[in-house]
């Protein structure tokens, strides 16, 4: 009598055990796979962030530098506080109330698809009144002027946009 080795139910045991391991293979590559491709976007939504801000940092500081030079366009618009009710972006208001960076500066920025800003920052200055500290603060005491700066930068990504705002004040 030959000896098999093998009974009739155990065939064809070991092709299901690899298809099995392979399939538990395939599915940790797949998720792998996009696990690497999530970090590369939250990266990039970190870098497209930065570059925003960095945007947004160069227009405050475009913005500071016209009101010491006596060069700034303080807004004319009507609405109080004008920030909250401007669109910063200059897309609606055909850029009335706000200042593109380097307007009267002269300074230049690359922009450009890929890692630059896509567009230049814009700013808005609005003239308020502040008491310094020290200051009298009796209804009869000469104001000082203080200027709030808004300013709003752009990522590579158009989507991406970040808004800061300073109160700068001018020593007279």
């Amino acid at each position: 009598m030959p000896c098999s080795g093998a009974s009739g139910g155990e065939r064809g045991i070991a092709v299901l055990l690899c298809l099995v391991l392979l399939l538990i293979v395939l599915l940790l590559g797949v998720s792998a796979a996009q696990l690497s491709l999530q970090c590369v976007r939250a990266a990039r939504a970190v870098r497209d962030r930065e570059v925003a801000f960095q945007s947004a940092e160069d227009a405050v500081a475009d913005a500071e530098h016209d009101i010491l030079n006596g060069t700034a366009d303080v807004t004319s618009c009507a609405v109080a506080p004008a920030w909250q009710r401007v669109d910063l972006a200059g897309r609606d208001d055909t850029a009335a109330c706000t200042v593109e960076y380097g307007a009267h500066t002269g300074a230049s920025m690359e922009v450009a698809l890929g890692a630059t800003p896509f567009k230049r920052p814009r700013y808005l200055i609005e003239r308020m009144v502040c008491h310094q500290a020290g200051d009298e603060a009796a209804p009869t005491a000469a104001p000082h002027c203080c200027y709030r700066v808004t300013a709003i930068g752009f990522g590579p990504q158009p989507e991406t946009e970040v808004v800061l705002q300073t109160v700068f004040s001018k020593s007279e």
